[in-house]
């Protein structure tokens, strides 16, 4: 665990400190002023630009409201689309991207030691904040934009994602990737089940367990399901308890694969060979495709005769220009593998026809894949 990150600032001639809460990880800013509803849109723009933390002394909504001007004039500044192709291109809007989230972040609400807001007109946040960050004990500050990033998680938690090829709803805890395209889900509910697999599947990396609860449902009759997060393998033990099928689905912290053999292993790794800035974008992207490089170095030692590993992966990356398909076809045949199938789906959301999205050319063209892979 690292230690807790604090923030310092002063006010009304006195020294103050409160824990500082940041999911992406950024570092608490160096100076920091009090600001409420009297400071105009522009000075606030102006200050956070700089890199100025304001802490919100004001109304909660009125927060809200000048959070969403300063988006606007982030937006109003970075109307040109980003520029180059393929890689720059994807690189220079990662990089707008993380500016205009830097400067967002500047504008901050403390919480009490049970996470309350001694705001005017503030929601009760403690059940959010609790379910993401665990009991509380000591004030702290996060970033506005933060907490209502975990306002909206929790209420999917809550309610639930539904998932179409379970007849049931999967419930993503803050943090880790929700279920929400489901393409990839159709492709393994459709591949055929190679020979065996009927008693033991493996799936790695399994974020919510909502491939591990459709290979039960298709009834594999145990489930081994793997993850290095303790809050993934937390929220996968609770979507498998509310499905009815911890008896069928054992869960194991480890890194890549649990020991033995397994004649169907299933691997859904982060799509994209890019640095994650938060703890939520490590299911997307994975810095130099580490995951999916030691998925397919260590699969064919891990198959038993005559299996199969599922890897379910888009080709997102290879519009992007960030990895090629010789690259990937090149790092299945060094791990002692040949591909026995594939089946292909196309993205259905929302931002695949949205052409003002500045990655649109790509998004359109991505196919998401299930490759059947077996031992050479």
């Amino acid at each position: 665990m690292n230690e807790p990150a604090y923030l310092d600032w002063t006010e009304d001639g006195q020294p103050q400190r409160a824990r500082w809460r940041s999911e992406s990880g950024a570092a608490a800013p160096r100076r920091v002023v009090p600001a409420d509803d009297a400071m105009p849109a522009d000075t606030a723009f102006r200050l956070a630009s700089e890199g100025t933390g304001l802490l919100w002394r004001g109304d909660f909504h009125n927060a809200r409201q000048l959070l969403q001007a300063i988006a606007r004039r982030i937006d109003k500044r970075a109307r040109k689309p980003p520029q180059g192709a393929g890689a720059e291109r994807f690189n220079r809007h990662r990089m707008a991207q993380a500016q205009r989230a830097r400067t967002l972040g500047m504008l901050l609400i403390e919480l009490q030691a049970d996470y309350g807001v001694a705001l005017r007109r503030a929601p009760d946040l403690r059940a959010a904040c609790q379910a993401a960050w665990g009991p509380g004990g000591q004030r702290c500050v996060a970033s506005l934009r933060e907490l209502l990033g975990l306002v909206g998680a929790f209420e999917w938690r809550r309610k639930g994602v539904p998932v179409p090829e379970l007849q049931a709803h999967i419930h993503p805890h803050y943090g880790v990737f929700s279920p929400l395209r489901g393409e990839y889900l159709r492709l393994a509910a459709q591949a055929p089940l190679p020979a065996g697999s009927a008693q033991l599947a493996w799936d790695i990396g399994t974020g919510t367990g909502v491939l591990a609860a459709l290979l039960a449902r298709r009834g594999v009759a145990s489930i081994v399901a793997t993850d290095i997060s303790e809050r993934a393998l937390e929220c996968a033990r609770e979507n498998i308890g509310r499905l009815g099928l911890a008896d069928r689905v054992t869960l194991l912290a480890a890194d890549l694969f649990p020991p033995g053999r397994a004649p169907l292993i299933v691997c859904n790794p982060p799509w994209v060979p890019a640095r994650p800035t938060s703890t939520v974008e490590q299911a997307v992207y994975d810095p130099d495709s580490r995951m999916l490089r030691g998925f397919l170095a260590g699969l064919a030692a891990r198959l038993a005769p005559g299996g199969e590993g599922w890897l379910i992966l888009s080709d997102i990356a290879e519009h992007l220009g960030l990895r090629t398909r010789e690259q990937l076809l090149g790092w299945i045949e060094a791990g002692g593998l040949r591909v026995a199938g594939r089946l292909d789906a196309r993205p259905v959301h929302g931002k695949a026809q949205d052409a003002a999205d500045p990655l649109h050319a790509a998004r359109a063209a991505e196919t998401t894949s299930l490759w059947r892979l077996a031992a050479a």
